[in-house]
């Protein structure tokens, strides 16, 4: 059965990825659609071997800068989603505040990052940090705050402290919250760096693809997004391999 789902979960994404550039491929030879519009998959490709060194060169800048700036947010965000739900009044009392910041779109952000920090990765790695952490701070707080109370009303009968109950059932509850929020924040860390990289940097995939932009050079713009992608896909699955590791016993039911 394992085997049969490891199948699949393999199988399923590649046959439907390598249809879907397929059926890009005829779509953009059918309406003949020009490259400035819609490149080819097969334009992309040819780009990508032209400008292979650069374009590995910035994709591992970008990915260093999305890597430190999720490590901060996982980090930060661990320790404040247990704060905010460590009590009821401090939960209503922050996640005000908390949407009210991640309400700020963080590319207003950046150009003030720039200011402080100079053109770099630090304004990058901040910038990743900050569009990041939330998700979070919201899922490890809400998987502390909604420990059942009768729960913690027979663990107080037996003698157990607020520390106990947070370290033995409130944390363990709320590791399926905690790394479903990594799934979706090592995404969102990639957006703020290359939102970043596009404001105002000297490389980085996307000061690449802002230089081919400004070049026309649009097949190298789409192989620049293949290759965030592609990145994206890796760190997901690596992700998600470690929920897996921590957090099999949630999704037990899911493999019968």
């Amino acid at each position: 059965m394992h085997m049969k789902n490891a199948a699949i979960t393999v199988v399923a994404p590649t046959v439907f990825t390598v249809a879907l550039f397929v059926l890009w491929e005829f779509a953009c030879w059918l309406l003949a659609l020009p490259q400035t519009v819609l490149p080819a998959p097969t334009a992309i490709w040819a780009a990508f071997r032209q400008f292979q060194n650069p374009i590995i060169e910035n994709s591992l800048y970008t990915l260093w800068n999305t890597l430190a700036g999720f490590a901060i947010a996982t980090a930060f965000g661990l320790l404040l989603g247990i704060a905010v739900g460590w009590h009821r009044a401090i939960y209503a009392a922050v996640y005000p505040v908390l949407i009210g910041f991640n309400s700020v779109p963080k590319v207003a952000v950046v150009p003030v990052l720039i200011l402080w920090f100079g053109v770099g990765a630090v304004p990058a790695i901040i910038t990743a940090f900050l569009i990041s952490f939330f998700p979070i701070v919201v899922n490890v707080a809400t998987g502390l705050a909604t420990t059942e109370p009768e729960l913690e009303d027979v663990l107080r009968a037996l003698g157990a402290s607020k520390l106990d109950i947070m370290r033995k059932v409130g944390i363990p509850r709320s590791l399926p919250y905690f790394f479903g929020s990594l799934k979706v924040a090592v995404t969102l860390a990639f957006v703020g760096a290359v939102v970043s990289e596009t404001v105002g940097a000297n490389r980085g995939i996307g000061f690449l693809m802002l230089s081919a932009q400004a070049n026309f050079q649009v097949p190298l713009v789409f192989a620049g997004l293949m290759a965030l992608a592609v990145e994206g896909i890796v760190l997901y699955a690596i992700t998600a391999a470690i929920e897996m590791r921590f957090t099999g016993w949630a999704f037990r039911g899911q493999n019968r």
